[in-house]
């Protein structure tokens, strides 16, 4: 896996050093890291001061990056390209210039939605998904505006379809998978991943146990996916991204699961595979993807190559603020 760059569509830890030496360890040049999923805008910007703390006292580990030659520069360094993202657009509320202002901040990745209906569209386990909304069209535009992706991977099949054609730009799936491996809420149909596919965008098969079918999943079965999506959707709109969640205890993903939209319930993380506990485990994965026949130029790009290129296009401001829908 030397011989690669890789690059992990998104991950939610803890972050500390010990975390960080977790991702070098295991051979991965950058990630997009969760800095958000139910914040507001206040409690988002302390998330992003305390990234910006991390790389201060980290700076052999970690490089805040908004870009792919940055994250080229990093991984040529030896550190690890930490990419902003958020899980949701809580962080901004009901203001579509707070958009500009986290950008500014150096957040590059947007999830529409998260576990449930927001201003801008319905969630995945919605019962009834709402489609993209007024507000939620002008945050597509302005994300599309200042340069920054757009993920799709908790958000409903109808406002994600609405989402991909308003966008100018390609979007992304960064952690999720098809319905047809694994059929829970938080998978894929084809005609969404399709839709994304025909857009220019990036679908990161994820590694979380309950859109894997649990811990029992074995990683044959995982790279027997990739593979086959591979060839459903085409080498270059394939990627990783594990959802690795480090050094959390239980009460977090109780606040994961509901933030504060309902009373808390007594939820526990779920059991992770024995072949995919941290990122320590990517060249593991590398190496049973090509044992399974995925060849040395398409794993190339599924590690990581596929997310650079989509950053390439996709970061970089548009010169028009209409969709296209």
């Amino acid at each position: 896996m030397s011989q690669n760059l890789v690059f992990d569509g998104l991950q939610i830890s803890n972050w500390d050093r010990a975390t960080l030496e977790e991702v070098r360890r295991g051979g991965v040049h950058g990630i997009n890291a969760t800095c958000a999923v139910w914040e507001g805008t206040l409690e988002t910007i302390r998330n992003i001061g305390d990234w910006l703390v991390l790389q201060n006292d980290s700076p052999d580990l970690a490089r805040l990056v908004t870009s792919a030659p940055e994250i080229r520069g990093a991984a040529a360094d030896g550190v690890v390209g930490v990419v902003l993202g958020f899980q949701n657009t809580s962080p901004f509320e009901q203001d579509y210039s707070t958009v500009e202002i986290f950008h500014k901040l150096g957040v590059r990745i947007a999830q529409l939605t998260y576990n449930i209906q927001n201003y801008v569209g319905g969630s995945c386990y919605d019962p009834d998904d709402s489609g993209l909304t007024r507000f939620g069209g002008r945050i597509v535009e302005e994300m599309n505006r200042v340069g920054m992706l757009v993920d799709l991977s908790h958000v409903g099949n109808r406002t994600s379809l609405d989402a991909i054609h308003h966008s100018i730009k390609p979007v992304s799936i960064t952690h999720a998978n098809p319905l047809w491996f694994s059929d829970t809420p938080r998978n894929k149909p084809d005609e969404v991943m399709q839709a994304v596919v025909d857009r220019g965008g990036v679908v990161g098969a994820c590694l979380y146990p309950n859109v894997i079918g649990g811990a029992e999943t074995t990683r044959e079965a995982f790279c027997d996916m990739v593979i086959r999506l591979v060839d459903q959707l085409g080498p270059d709109h394939v990627a990783i991204g594990s959802d690795s969640a480090r050094n959390w205890d239980s009460s977090y993903v109780t606040f994961l699961r509901d933030g504060r939209w309902k009373p808390k319930q007594n939820v526990q993380w779920p059991e992770w595979s024995a072949w995919f506990q941290s990122p320590e485990d990517f060249p593991a994965l590398a190496n049973a993807l090509s044992d399974q026949g995925l060849a040395d130029d398409v794993l190339t790009k599924v590690l990581g190559e596929n997310w650079l290129t989509l950053f390439e296009t996709v970061f970089e401001p548009a010169t028009k603020l209409e969709g296209v829908g």
